[in-house]
């Protein structure tokens, strides 16, 4: 996997519980001859090998054998590069390549596959040229005959709860998502809150209901299983459940230049049973911040979830500084904004980061994990757990980091930047 880093930062590891299973022992360039355990009588299964990350001379690539047949006890899965391509770290098994012949072996925990069961390694290679898939694969010396090696992933779509959705505690989460596979059929589409299993449904269109919901903060995706073993997850949105109607506010945080304006949208949790005047105002610091439009918003019980706009202004004088913006209406809890002023000159690169970075972090988006961990990183990089949850390469904490340090730079407020180097000592150090 190709490194990334940036001045100051230490690079990242990853550690073996959240990142690469046992990588094995390599055995590259040999010319002995490799003895193949006897073919089984009724072997049939597929694989799908897929290339998770390629740039200039190098690659990572995948292999997940399903085996379709009877159960075996132990497992070689062997295939030829067309382009002469070199393999030169694995992991999930024991590896060897003779020219450009490769027989992967399985490691002693991971040897027996029941019927319908599947098995996965990985590995680093390089190329040069071109990179093609291989089109034909072995198991155990005999020819994989489930179907082509090259099943194209399902497609799926998360279509509800949406994005910064809020629910009553108890609260019941309806679940919906649209899936489809353009080489065969989605078996499942499973939903998820962080990595807990909350639903699933086998028909279209997929329906699940989560009931009994805490209040909390949580991160739904689902995933899409087609007939042949192939997986794909849905981007993450983010919901509360509370334990009351509230205001609602996104994002949480702004930044403003000083002299200009910058916007935040106010709503609703639920309906209420009469109009609600929301109101917004400076609770706590600069007098140079202000609210320059939409002080007094009115939601009715037919526009309750809709987004209003606040405007807030800077003045184009004084030492920048930060203030809170409280939004309050009668029977619901009220929600603040902390906005920052932007020194003098700032760049619009900057202002630009500084719009994304709190789009970023706004919990609406199910990015980051109750701990603060992304659950996705910015390049496709994700790889699906064990349990079928998720896990964060340490390539998107790199770049995570960066994004903090980048922050830290433009704020001066360096909190974040700690508060993530805590994380990423924790789990990836």
């Amino acid at each position: 996997m190709r490194k990334h880093s940036s001045p100051g930062l230490r690079p990242l590891r990853f550690r073996r519980t959240v990142g690469l299973a046992a990588v094995s022992a390599l055995t590259l360039g040999g010319a002995a001859a490799v003895t193949l355990p006897p073919a089984h009588a009724a072997v049939q299964c597929s694989v799908k090998y897929s290339i998770d990350g390629s740039w200039q001379g190098g690659f990572q690539g995948g292999v997940k054998l399903t085996n379709s047949g009877d159960a075996v006890s132990s497992w070689t899965v062997g295939w030829s590069f067309a382009n002469g391509q070199k393999i030169n770290q694995g992991w999930g098994g024991t590896f060897s390549q003779s020219g450009t012949s490769i027989q992967v072996k399985n490691l002693e925990y991971n040897g027996a596959i029941p019927s319908g069961g599947t098995a996965s390694f990985g590995f680093l290679g390089t190329w040069t040229g071109s990179n093609s898939v291989p089109t034909s694969f072995t198991l155990n010396g005999t020819p994989c005959d489930g179907g082509p090696s090259d099943n194209k992933v399902p497609t799926v779509k998360l279509t509800s709860p949406t994005a910064g959705a809020t629910y009553d505690a108890p609260g019941t989460v309806p679940l919906a998502a649209t899936a489809s596979d353009s080489d065969g059929t989605v078996a499942k589409v499973e939903f998820y809150s962080d990595t807990e299993l909350i639903g699933s449904d086998t028909t279209s269109p997929y329906t699940a209901t989560w009931s009994d919901v805490p209040a909390g903060s949580y991160s739904i995706t689902a995933k899409a299983i087609d007939d042949r073993g192939g997986t794909a997850s849905s981007s993450p949105v983010g919901i509360q459940v509370t334990s009351g109607p509230t205001v609602k506010v996104s994002p949480p945080t702004l930044s403003v230049a000083l002299g200009k304006t910058a916007d935040f949208t106010v709503a609703l949790s639920s309906a209420p049973t009469s109009n609600v005047t929301v109101t917004t105002a400076r609770t706590t610091g600069t007098t140079n911040l202000t609210v320059s439009a939409g002080g007094s918003l009115t939601f009715t019980p037919a526009n309750w979830s809709t987004p209003q706009k606040v405007t807030i202004a800077s003045g184009a004088n004084g030492t920048p500084s930060s203030a809170t913006f409280t939004s309050s209406g009668t029977g619901f809890a009220a929600a603040t904004v902390t906005v920052t002023e932007l020194a003098e000159g700032t760049s619009d690169y900057d202002q630009r980061f500084l719009t994304m970075y709190n789009k970023l972090k706004d919990p609406a988006n199910g990015y980051f994990s109750p701990d603060g961990v992304p659950y996705h990183s910015i390049e496709t990089l994700m790889v699906e757990a064990p349990d079928h949850g998720h896990e964060t390469t340490s390539e998107a904490m790199s770049y995570l980091m960066w994004t903090e340090a980048t922050y830290g730079r433009i704020s001066g407020d360096w909190a974040p930047y700690n508060k993530t180097w805590t994380i990423a000592e924790k789990y990836f150090i």
